[in-house]
């Protein structure tokens, strides 16, 4: 299971937890009244899993509050993680996932850019194999690119040729294009906006510790509700 999990298997995860092939030891469940506020839902988006072998970065489905549930990649709300493989079209170009159009925009884009000259830089990946990644693959490309920014100096990333601010103090246009991404995401993808919908009013939590201070592009749960709110009007 932790191996599922690891590498995204979101599928695999869904299906296991269908067929009854996910067995853990018996864990005391939420009190009744937290039950009947979720009786609207799977009960298997809070089915509680051993601590022991979990990975240092998941939050567990568990740590769920009142009202609220995790983005768990142990099951279909995986779906909406930025790792899962949902392939979308932003501006005529094909992304693999959320994840690779995030960490592609570190990479240098041509031989022109000043990251691709810049003195013992060297790069991995090239930018077009980055937004071709998913899940954990994308997120280590882009850790390997921010490795780099330290070492250049660089505080930018690009898309189309222009360059703005990783990590402002307001959002900008790095926010704008997740926030795009994000919706291309889930309106290309059906089982994507499926889920999504079918999240009701329950407030979204990652499966993982935030970065301290993290900025709004890197809220996604927070995106998540923003488009799910829209989808809802768009459909009355």
């Amino acid at each position: 299971m932790d191996e599922l999990v690891r590498v995204f298997g979101v599928a695999a995860l869904t299906a296991a937890t269908v067929l009854g092939c996910t067995s853990h030891p018996k864990i005391a469940g939420p009190p009744a009244s937290l039950m009947q506020k979720r009786a609207h839902y799977p009960v298997h988006w809070w089915r509680a899993v051993p601590s022991s072998g979990a990975p240092d970065w998941e939050i567990l489905p568990q740590a769920a509050g009142p009202g609220e549930v995790i983005v768990s990649k142990r099951h279909e709300l995986g779906l909406l993680s930025n790792f899962a493989p949902t392939p979308f079209v932003l501006r005529g170009r094909r992304y693999a996932s959320l994840e690779g159009f995030w960490q592609m925009m570190l990479y240098p884009e041509g031989p022109d850019d000043p990251r691709a000259v810049f003195p013992g830089i060297e790069w991995a990946h090239t930018r077009d194999q980055v937004s071709q990644m998913t899940s954990f693959e994308a997120k280590n490309a882009g850790a390997l690119a921010e490795q780099n920014m330290l070492r250049m100096g660089v505080a930018w990333v690009s898309f189309e040729g222009n360059r703005f601010e990783y990590r402002p103090a307001r959002p900008g246009t790095h926010y704008a294009l997740i926030v795009a991404a994000m919706r291309e995401k889930v309106r290309q993808n059906d089982d994507v906006s499926k889920v999504l919908l079918a999240t009701g009013d329950l407030v979204l939590r990652p499966d993982h510790h935030e970065e301290p201070g993290a900025r709004a592009a890197w809220k996604y749960c927070d995106i998540l509700m923003r488009i799910r709110d829209e989808l809802r009007r768009e459909r009355r």
